[in-house]
């Protein structure tokens, strides 16, 4: 006998639109499958069996990450085949910072009515960061939650399981005052900092569409553009580079991540006019009338990743991070402060 239920449909859950959203989206999970992929979606938990090769100690690295209020602009957008890249993207960047390459990932979404060609759009977003960043997605859950969203709402977060190393994972304790800082390109605003994007734009349906000259697209495109995902060429750095401090820009930009990846009694001397601002952050700037401080305390103002290097091996590293298609600049260098960031 075939599983559903009228009466859990009749509450709001639809038990057979789950299963059509599984079956949509197989064929987005498929693209990320790796040699260690042991199970296929649908049972009790994602099997992976990790190639360790090479490790006199394994480590695994994990952690988990979101999205924010990014999700109301697809939402209004009625796009959602990118915001799983974001999703992805915030997961793994993180991880790389510790000199970890992504194994696996599961991803979450919360949805108020399960419409299974929405649902597979969300994942086909997730399923291509996870290409990007070369991991399986082994698993997941897509839950829906009538009487608690709106039928058009969901939320959507992920958790990412990487391995390093011991002997190689990235300390920050051997970073000294004139080491070079290199800054890697942003594809925009990424995925933090939305609450204050939406309140300086008031977004709706209709001015997402306005068009700017300076972005040379609409707002919304703009602001929908996927996070850099950073993998496969910072790995490909710290192969060849002794990196010794990563930071992924995130919430709290420059003031609060760059110290993350610095010593105490180390901070960072960034010249701002190294590399070029996205328009994007003008924009932003002069629309909502917000302090320059604020801006490099709340966005990655066109930097998405620092890595800190020998100042011998600066131009190498932007040189390696170009043979990958990365964008980046030696934009500052170690002090010995404890001011954090010095811009």
């Amino acid at each position: 006998m075939k599983s559903y239920s009228d009466s859990y449909k009749a509450a709001g859950v639809d038990v057979t639109a789950g299963y059509e959203s599984v079956r949509l989206m197989k064929e987005h999970i498929k693209r990320t499958e790796t040699a260690g992929c042991v199970s296929d979606i649908g049972g009790f938990g994602g099997l992976f069996a990790p190639d360790l090769t090479g490790m006199k100690e394994p480590v695994l690295v994990s952690g988990t990450d979101g999205v924010g209020t990014k999700l109301k602009l697809a939402m209004l957008m009625n796009r959602h085949d990118t915001i799983g890249i974001d999703c992805v993207a915030m997961c793994v960047n993180d991880i790389i910072c510790c000199g970890a390459k992504p194994l696996f990932f599961l991803d979450y979404i919360a949805i108020g009515k399960n419409v299974p060609e929405k649902v597979a759009e969300i994942v086909k977003g997730v399923a291509e960061g996870c290409v990007q960043a070369g991991c399986a997605l082994v698993g997941g859950e897509t839950a829906e939650h009538p009487g608690m969203m709106a039928e058009d709402e969901y939320a959507i977060a992920g958790s990412r399981t990487g391995s390093v190393d011991r002997a190689k994972i990235i300390d920050p304790s051997g970073i000294k005052a004139g080491d070079a800082i290199v800054g890697i390109a942003s594809s925009g605003v990424h995925s933090n900092g939305f609450s204050l994007v939406r309140k300086i734009f008031n977004v709706n349906d209709q001015n997402l569409k306005t068009f700017y000259p300076e972005l040379g697209t609409s707002l919304g495109d703009a602001l929908l553009t996927p996070t850099r995902i950073y993998v496969k060429a910072v790995l490909d750095v710290i192969s060849k580079v002794n990196v010794k401090g990563i930071s992924h820009i995130t919430g709290g930009g420059f003031y609060e991540n760059i110290p993350r990846a610095l010593p105490e009694g180390i901070s960072a001397k960034i010249d701002k006019d190294s590399y070029e601002v996205p328009a994007i952050f003008g924009l932003m700037q002069r629309e909502g009338n917000i302090p320059e401080h604020d801006m490099y305390n709340t966005f990655n103002m066109g930097i998405g990743m620092m890595l800190v290097v020998d100042k011998t091996d600066a131009q190498k590293t932007v040189d390696i991070l170009a043979e990958n298609g990365e964008k980046a600049y030696i934009i500052g260098e170690t002090i010995s402060s404890d001011e954090g960031v010095v811009l």
